[in-house]
C-alpha cells in the first residue's frame, strides 16, 4: 500500500489491462472512436456509456480504483493503439483520497495530456469534473481546487474541453451532495447519477465530435 500523498503502484492493474489487450487482439475496436476511459466510475458506466452517447462510437474501458498516475502510466497500452480522435476522462476520485497534494494531480493530468498530444496531436481530450459524493466529503475543499485548476488547465488549451459533471450533482438547498444518486457505499453511482453525467456530457460530445463520426 502506498503512503498517503503518494501514488500507488500501477502495477495491481496488469492483470486488468492484459485483459483489455487479449479482447482487442481477438475483437479491435475501430481507430477514430471516442475513447471513454478512468476509475471506477466510469467502469460502472460501461453498461449504459454507449446508448448514453449516442450516436457517437465509443469504447469504454474503465478500470476502477484508477488515479491520473495509473492512466499515465498505461496510457501506451490502452489509450494510443486505438488511435481514438478524442478522449473523455474521469479520474481524480483516488487522487484525493491517497491524499496526493493538489499540484501534484493536476500536473499529473497534465502528463497524461503531454503523452497523448505528442503521439496523437490531433486527438482532443474533455476532461469531467472529479464529482462530490457523500463518502468523501471532507475532501471536496481538495477536489474542488483540483476542478478549478484543471478547468484552467483546459481553458488554455484548445485541444481540451472541462466537463462540469460536479455542480449538477449538489442539491441546490444544501450545496452538498444528493443522496440518492448514489449506491449504498454513497461513493458510486446509480442510474440516477449517471443520468446527471449524461445530461453534461452528451451534449458537449454530440455537438463536437458528430461531424468526425464514420459511417457504419
Amino acid at each position: 500500500m502506498a503512503a498517503a500523498g503518494t501514488y500507488p503502484n500501477p502495477a495491481r492493474y496488469e492483470k486488468t489491462i492484459r485483459g483489455y489487450e487479449t479482447r482487442d487482439k481477438k475483437s479491435p475496436p475501430p481507430t477514430g472512436a471516442v475513447l471513454c476511459i478512468g476509475s471506477s466510475s466510469m467502469r460502472g458506466w460501461h453498461k449504459t456509456i454507449r446508448n448514453d452517447l449516442a450516436p457517437l462510437t465509443v469504447i469504454p474501458r474503465g478500470f476502477g480504483g484508477s488515479t491520473w498516475h495509473d492512466l499515465v502510466h498505461f496510457t501506451p497500452r490502452v489509450v494510443l493503439p486505438y488511435k481514438p480522435r478524442a478522449i473523455l476522462v474521469y479520474e481524480g476520485d483516488n487522487d484525493t483520497a491517497a491524499r496526493v497534494p493538489v499540484d501534484k494531480i493536476v500536473a499529473t493530468a497534465a502528463e497524461f495530456v503531454a503523452t497523448v498530444a505528442k503521439a496523437l496531436p490531433d486527438t482532443r481530450i474533455y476532461i469531467l469534473a472529479t464529482k462530490p459524493s457523500p463518502s468523501r466529503w471532507k475532501l471536496w475543499p481538495q477536489v474542488h481546487e483540483v476542478n478549478a485548476k484543471i478547468k484552467a488547465m483546459c481553458a488554455a488549451d484548445k485541444r481540451l474541453t472541462y466537463i462540469d459533471i460536479a455542480t449538477p450533482m449538489l442539491a441546490p438547498s444544501t450545496a452538498q451532495p444528493m443522496r440518492d444518486i448514489f449506491k449504498r457505499d454513497m461513493l458510486h453511482m446509480n442510474a440516477k447519477g449517471y443520468a446527471i453525467w449524461t445530461q453534461a456530457a452528451r451534449p458537449v460530445l454530440v455537438e463536437r465530435e458528430q461531424e468526425f463520426e464514420k459511417p457504419r
